[in-house]
């Protein structure tokens, strides 16, 4: 398999900003988040078994997954939460790896916000963890997404701790200033990358 490089980071620390700019320099990007909307799409068996399981109701007049009445269910509910997990988790890694596979690029980014709370590390020869302090974490996602500071706070908290996950990392790009200082990182990682993969045994 081509060189994987792992991309995380907390809420608001500006994750997609970094994979943007790999993938402007020509990397492949794997996104679990786009994967995890893509195995939920109509006529997709996952789909199929959470209409089945949860009923109608948590199915848009379009055919979409209404994630806000699922979330609904779910929210409190430790059981249902489980068994969506055992759903879910299994065919989006099953996706993962097959885009793993197909990925054309010297090396490739597979990006994902709980990417070492789901073990999906495993997958990778390199963690990169995009880091900011808590407090911009909180600034930056309550002005992004029009959110309160007590719905930033919960979010926060059932993602690892900033500490932790820098324990964790290979390398680290403190984001706590600008885009261009951000993509000056980026573009240095990129050339060691590169040359990581140039000697890893495809």
């Amino acid at each position: 398999m081509t060189y994987v490089v792992g991309v995380t980071g907390g809420i608001g620390s500006g994750k997609t900003a970094a994979t943007d700019e790999f993938q402007r320099l020509g990397i492949d990007v794997i996104d679990a988040d786009v994967v995890a909307r893509e195995v939920v799409e109509p006529g997709s068996v996952c789909l199929k078994e959470i209409q089945h399981h949860f009923g109608p109701e948590v199915i848009q007049s379009d055919g979409h997954l209404d994630r806000k009445a699922l979330r609904e269910k779910v929210f409190s509910n430790n059981d249902e939460k489980e068994w969506l997990n055992q759903l879910l988790h299994p065919e989006i890694r099953r996706q993962i790896l097959a885009q793993l596979n197909n990925a054309s690029s010297r090396y490739v980014i597979l990006s994902a916000p709980l990417l070492l709370e789901n073990g999906l590390d495993k997958y990778c020869d390199q963690v990169l963890v995009i880091d900011v302090p808590e407090s911009l974490q909180v600034e930056r996602t309550v002005t992004r997404d029009n959110t309160s500071e007590e719905q930033v706070a919960a979010i926060l908290n059932a993602q690892m701790t900033r500490e932790e996950r820098r324990r964790k990392a290979d390398d680290i790009i403190v984001n706590d200033t600008t885009l261009n200082a951000l993509h000056t990182q980026v573009q240095e990682l990129h050339k060691r990358y590169l040359e990581a993969a140039i000697a890893h045994p495809s």
